[in-house]
């Protein structure tokens, strides 16, 4: 059994409350965990960054705008879990350390956000270092990693593949404001450089595109990884 993390990003769960994805994604989830051991980080989507929104219109700054972003995003854990049922550790992990220790218990285990300044794919690059994943999927609204942005940029171009060094590259522009929503951010591209785990960056906006990627290595998207050979299926 292989261990999987995925970053889903809360523009594809969750982009807004009444538009949630959560019941297509349980099947897929669930059709994964039957085959891996899964580690699921929840980001803020649409609904964190109105709360952050409205901190900075009120002065807030950003290290407290990051925090109440944090607990949209624990939320959107909890929502996860609680529709997962008995297939989920049902306890949102709060640290690295204790999504290891839940794992013990073989079931599907669900971060939100930890620090200040750290996105949830950040958290999620750490946690598939922690664990030794064999993957690390990060689930967002675009169908890879582009030049630049393909919804600004009509000439933009997708990669299939990069490599660890070239990825940085690309984000090293990145800003790391509360809130920030990009493919990817700085700080996940570092320890994807360091701990060589391979990197898959994929359209989540039909589920399918996740289970198909993993259980049958069918799907649209950009690896990153130093390594040539086929990354999935598992």
């Amino acid at each position: 059994m292989k261990t999987v993390v995925i970053s889903l990003g809360g523009s594809i769960l969750i982009p807004a409350l009444e538009k949630n994805k959560i019941k297509e994604y349980i099947p897929v989830l669930n059709g994964i965990a039957a085959h891996h051991r899964l580690f699921v980080v929840v980001g803020g989507g649409g609904e964190a960054r109105r709360y952050i929104t409205v901190a900075r219109n009120l002065g807030i700054d950003e290290g407290t705008s990051d925090e109440i972003g944090i607990l949209i995003t624990r939320l959107n854990a909890n929502l996860l879990i609680a529709a997962l049922g008995d297939q989920a550790y049902p306890k949102v992990a709060e640290s690295h350390a204790e999504a290891k220790k839940f794992a013990e218990s073989k079931k599907i285990v669900v971060m939100g956000g930890i620090t200040p300044g750290q996105t949830t794919d950040a958290v999620a690059a750490v946690l598939a270092e922690r664990v030794g994943a064999s993957v690390f999927i990060n689930v967002t609204s675009v169908d890879g990693i582009y030049s630049s942005d393909p919804n600004k940029d009509k000439k933009a171009r997708r990669f299939k593949t990069l490599t660890p060094q070239q990825l940085l590259t690309i984000v090293g522009g990145t800003a790391l404001t509360a809130g920030s929503n990009t493919v990817l951010d700085i700080v996940a591209a570092r320890v994807v450089e360091r701990s060589h785990i391979p990197l898959v960056v994929l359209d989540g906006r039909n589920p399918e595109n996740l289970s198909r990627a993993i259980l049958t290595g069918e799907y649209s998207g950009t690896v990153v990884s130093e390594k040539k050979k086929k990354i999935l299926p598992l």
